[in-house]
């Protein structure tokens, strides 16, 4: 059961929105678990649930990874075939580099890009890939930050300069190097953002 766009624009905006509510008390839960287990609780099936969250009632395989071409703009994510091997790679190099790297905004910023570059659902690929972002910033800083705006929203509010770090990175990898740089220090101005709030 799902609802269109075009059926009702009003009811549909409705359970977009009780769907990122949903979202982000599951994420909560997440990240909680995810500080007591350590991060290889961070895996596909946390993906799928977030993912399943994010689009009940709007798409019908939610939770699940694609199998169809998806197209979003002016780029062509990989094709589907691909889908289930590239996650598991994204997902190793987080897992892999998890204490290497000293910057704790890279892998946030890896794992915002990189599923957006995939885009390894049919619907909710933004809404997962913000959250799973965040579930790895407050890993890093081992705690659920507070602040009332959290940083997914931050970026939802104004989705221009998250494009352009999105389109940087994806410059970066067309040219053969990976280099997230861009978008590590957006995430970390948003950040900082919200923990500020957080002392008012």
């Amino acid at each position: 059961m799902s609802i269109r766009e075009n059926g009702d624009k009003e009811l549909f905006d409705k359970v977009q929105e009780q769907n990122l509510l949903r979202q982000y008390d599951l994420l909560t839960n997440c990240i909680e678990i995810g500080l007591l287990k350590g991060i290889e609780f961070f895996d596909k099936y946390t993906l799928w649930s977030l993912n399943a969250a994010a689009v009940s009632n709007i798409a019908q395989f939610g939770g699940r990874f694609r199998e169809e071409p998806i197209y979003v703009g002016d780029h062509i994510p990989p094709h589907f075939n691909y889908v289930s091997d590239l996650m598991d790679r994204c997902l190793s190099v987080v897992h892999e580099n998890w204490d290497s790297i000293e910057n704790p905004m890279v892998l946030p910023a890896y794992i915002l890009w990189r599923m957006n570059w995939i885009h390894p659902f049919v619907e909710g690929n933004g809404r997962t890939a913000r959250a799973a972002c965040y579930y790895l910033i407050c890993m890093k800083y081992g705690s659920l930050l507070p602040g009332k705006t959290i940083v997914p929203e931050r970026i939802r509010a104004d989705r221009k300069p998250y494009y352009d770090a999105l389109k940087a990175a994806d410059r970066a990898w067309a040219e053969g190097h990976f280099d997230v740089s861009v978008l590590a220090n957006y995430l970390t101005i948003l950040v900082k953002a919200q923990l500020s709030e957080a002392t008012e």
